[in-house]
């Protein structure tokens, strides 16, 4: 089908496993799981199911035709109903049983609630992938020293590893919300037309107590421990509503994630997996563009676009129901789930591979040091004794003279900056402390040593990793490791 539009989420961007969980088949068929749960769930209770029409729809319950379907609904202008009437050609025997006291969104919307269900199971296993590799990426680099920065201003030093574990926390309480919106998934109910079960009350004779065993068996058979405890026609949209913001809140995480390594990239500090056989530009052969990361960046604002559409729809349901909300929810709940797996898997794939230059970082790390370093190089020179007052007697006062220091100091480190930023030339401020009497005492070494400047940061690695990220790969070891190549 060349000639028509693919959706690029689809043919680019996200995995096989979720594409299918949102396509026609799975829809259908998991429709059908729902009506073959109520109508067992109805026999046991007692109303005139036989075995045979049982037997029936479980035999069929994957023989879907399409193509039949869409017949039907040129003709009803009904999906659901098309669908019930393909699904009774299928099982003769059944079709008069089928759908009993339901409406369509007994049908609809548990289903999905189930695939919603599914896909936040795939969601946060590719999490746990990304935590996984970026929290490895950490350790490696725990404690080795680079620049930190603040408005993207050189600041004080920080290590690789510590700024890792900054992406991976972002992620983690990405986790926690989706576990939040897992954990508490309820089935949406068994409800009938405006969610007062009067339908289903008729059918058992008046029988509220048949008509919540009735409820609550089908939840069970479709997985579900809870039930929503009042509802109209449909779920409250704000479950969708709070569902997008999740896939928000990762899109938000990945977003800054691309942009960090995007900006490192630009300084040659640390860059994203780069293929041997790779093209970075059409034109100039020498360029690595971050195009996994680039696309991050792109399908996260395609998701952040989403959350208020979500919420919009939760907004404009009038009273028990209207219909403005199914062509949206079709378009955001699936899409939003395929441009998160799609950015899952790519920001996997990166963290995997991210690519780190020791001695680009080094060398911008000792560009700006002895700048970061003049306090260090002040009480060094102060309590040397260097630049002391003459006739000095007292202890304090065979200290160097602190502000006359200063002065000197100051003094060195700004034509030290006009070099470097008037004449393009190297930081040349340790050669001309260096060749000043007043702190010939120094050892302008150890007072720059680069591992003197990070704080705890390789401790507060080593703490993160085991008190954060530990307690989650154990939580989630069953979790299916994504340790294949990703064709992102």
């Amino acid at each position: 089908m060349a000639d028509f539009y693919r959706n690029p989420l689809v043919a680019r961007y996200a995995s096989a496993g979720m594409s299918e969980l949102f396509g026609a088949q799975r829809r259908v068929r998991t429709w059908r799981r729902v009506w073959l749960a109520l109508a067992e769930s109805q026999a046991e209770l007692g109303l005139p199911i036989s075995a045979k029409q049982i037997g029936q729809l479980r035999k069929s319950l994957n023989d879907i035709d399409l193509a039949k379907a869409a017949e039907y609904e040129k003709k009803l202008r009904h999906d659901v109903m098309a669908h019930l009437h393909a699904w009774g050609d299928a099982a003769p025997a059944a079709r008069g049983i089928l759908h009993l006291g339901a409406t369509s969104m007994d049908i609809v919307d548990n289903a999905d609630l189930i695939i919603q269900r599914e896909a936040m199971t795939m969601v946060r296993d590719w999490l746990v992938n990304v935590i996984l590799g970026l929290s490895r990426f950490a350790c490696t680099y725990r404690d080795v020293p680079c620049l930190g920065y603040t408005h993207f201003q050189p600041a004080q030093l920080t290590t690789v590893g510590r700024r890792a574990c900054l992406w991976a926390y972002d992620f983690v309480r990405d986790l926690e919300e989706i576990d939040h919106r897992l954990t508490g998934l309820r089935f949406r109910g068994i409800r009938g037309a405006t969610g007062t079960q009067a339908s289903f009350l008729t059918l058992f004779g008046g029988d509220a107590r048949k008509v919540a065993r009735l409820e609550k068996k089908v939840a069970a058979r479709l997985g579900f421990k809870e039930v929503e405890s009042i509802t109209g026609q449909t779920y409250a949209r704000k479950i969708d509503a709070e569902i997008v913001a999740g896939l928000g809140h990762i899109a938000t995480s990945a977003h800054k994630f691309a942009n960090d390594i995007r900006l490192l990239a630009g300084l040659k500090e640390i860059e994203e997996p780069f293929e041997e056989d790779q093209v970075g530009s059409s034109a100039m052969a020498y360029k690595r563009n971050p195009m996994r990361c680039e696309r991050i960046t792109g399908l996260s604002r395609y998701v952040l676009s989403l959350v208020s559409s979500a919420m919009q729809t939760a907004a404009e349901q009038w009273l028990e129901r209207t219909l403005d909300d199914s062509s949206n929810k079709r378009i955001v709940m699936a899409e939003g789930f395929l441009a998160t797996d799609g950015i899952l898997r790519i920001a996997t794939d990166v963290a995997r591979g991210l690519v780190v230059y020791p001695k680009v970082i080094e060398s911008r790390v000792m560009a700006e040091l002895p700048f970061m370093a003049t306090e260090e190089i002040l009480m060094a020179a102060a309590t040397s004794g260097k630049g002391k007052r003459k006739g000095s007697k007292s202890k304090a006062e065979q200290m160097g003279d602190r502000q006359a220091l200063h002065e000197r100091l100051r003094q060195h480190s700004q034509a030290a900056a006009r070099e470097v930023k008037m004449q393009g030339q190297p930081n040349d401020l340790l050669r001309r402390l260096a060749a000043d009497p007043a702190f010939a005492a120094v050892d302008l070494d150890r007072a720059l040593a680069p591992q003197q400047f990070v704080g705890l940061a390789p401790r507060q690695v080593d703490d993160f990793l085991s008190e954060v990220i530990q307690p989650i790969l154990h939580r989630y070891r069953s979790v299916r490791r994504l340790d294949a190549a990703l064709d992102v």
